[in-house]
């Protein structure tokens, strides 16, 4: 994968390849390890403005039903109501409210993040990690971004002592410009 020296290549508007991104987290689990997940259904899309980046937007909605840290009777305790509450907030979302430029790579995306009907504001930062035309020849992007946010701010209580309130959350992005 190639990186653009103009960013001005870069706009346009892109959807999320769900085959290619990934929607992750990693939290602290029992105070002696990690726990990592990924949410499998989402979409997303985005508008990059090259020229002026603090024009660009993102959206994204994730299936909250939909995450996977590889136990089956974790993931069910996290999807139930002391956790995701998935049958009555089935989804998650990001609607970006800004974005600043840091350097010719890096990004800050500031936007709003709904978990279990509660909205918080959280900033990721985000390295635009290259560019390429695929064998099809649609141009992509990637970017990779990372926030860390506390869970209890979204009322996700449980767990006291058992898991960290800390919650990194990863996007490794590839998304595809539309004609």
């Amino acid at each position: 994968m190639t990186t653009t020296t103009e960013l001005s290549e870069l706009t346009g508007d892109y959807v999320l390849d769900s085959a290619h991104t990934r929607i992750g987290f990693v939290a602290g689990a029992a105070m002696v390890t990690k726990v990592r997940g990924q949410f499998d259904e989402f979409e997303g899309s985005a508008h990059l403005d090259g020229d002026d980046p603090s024009q660009s937007s993102a959206q994204l909605t994730i299936q909250a039903k939909s995450i996977q840290t590889r136990n089956q009777r974790r993931d069910d305790h996290l999807r139930s109501k002391v956790f995701l509450d998935v049958d009555n907030r089935p989804t998650i979302s990001f609607i970006s409210i800004g974005v600043e430029q840091v350097d010719e790579t890096n990004f800050k995306g500031t936007g709003d993040l709904t978990i279990r009907g509660v909205t918080k504001q959280v900033t990721v930062d985000f390295e635009l990690t290259g560019t390429e035309n695929d064998p099809q020849g649609r141009f992509r992007v990637g970017f990779h971004g990372k926030a860390t946010i506390n869970r209890k701010d979204w009322g996700v209580s449980w767990g006291r002592g058992l898991v960290s309130e800390k919650v990194t959350l990863e996007f490794d992005v590839a998304a595809i410009r539309q004609p």
